[in-house]
């Protein structure tokens, strides 16, 4: 009598163990789908602020720029547009300075999800 019913206990099992693993994945994929949607939300938002910034800023610049120059139109109008231009150049170069460190020190999007899966993997490797 043991061997159907060591038979179906096998089968009972290796079904629970089947269930157990999609379960995990679909666990995992939700995670997954979560992360990409905020990464995209948050991409979003930044990317909307760095345009309303960069076009204020750009009036502000051009404005403040003509006055300079009109200031000093009658006097040293060509100094005064090399002054303006200089300066341009060297907030442009900030920007571009203070960009490429944001985009190195910003975390990888999916952190948590590669972590989990890594936590997985290590969790069903032989000898675990």
């Amino acid at each position: 009598m043991e061997g159907p019913a060591a038979g179906e206990g096998v089968a009972a099992s290796l079904k629970s163990i089947g269930a157990t693993l999609l379960d995990m994945a679909g666990t995992r994929a939700e995670l997954a789908l979560v992360e990409f949607r905020e990464e995209g939300e948050r991409r979003k938002r930044m990317l909307l602020l760095a345009a309303g910034a960069a076009s204020f800023l750009a009036m502000a610049l051009l404005f403040a720029g003509a006055f300079v120059v009109a200031l000093f139109w009658d006097s040293h109008r060509l100094l005064a547009i090399a002054a303006v231009t200089l300066a341009y150049l060297a907030i442009a170069g900030a920007a571009a300075m203070r960009l490429s460190a944001m985009a190195r020190t910003s975390p990888p999007p999916f952190e948590a999800t590669l972590r989990t899966f890594a936590a997985d993997r290590d969790l069903l490797k032989p000898g675990a």
